[in-house]
């Protein structure tokens, strides 16, 4: 079985508060065996409501590394400008 992914996690959890208050308030219960009864059914709604919730479709595909004529990768080729400074940039504007 798959590990739950973060949106599961995230919807069982708050189906289980959510589902957990509605049913304490719904019911007005005070009683030890009906607040256990309140949240083993909003345990049981949460736990249905990550497991039947679609898990991930798959492994991520990626793509191959695009080859240039040379035979490196693209990779290699890439090159990051340094930043442009203006000739004016030093000095004063309106003195």
């Amino acid at each position: 079985m798959q590990r739950p992914n973060a949106a599961q996690l995230t919807y069982g959890s708050a189906t289980v508060v959510l589902a957990t208050v509605a049913l304490l308030l719904l019911s007005g219960t005070t009683t030890l065996p009906g607040i256990a009864a309140a949240c083993a059914a909003g345990l049981l709604l949460g736990v249905l409501v990550a497991v039947t919730m679609p898990g991930r479709a798959g492994p991520v595909k990626t793509s191959a590394p695009v080859r240039s004529a040379s035979g490196t990768s693209g990779n290699e080729e890439i090159r990051v400008p340094a930043a442009r400074v203006g000739g004016s940039a030093g000095t004063r504007i309106g003195s």
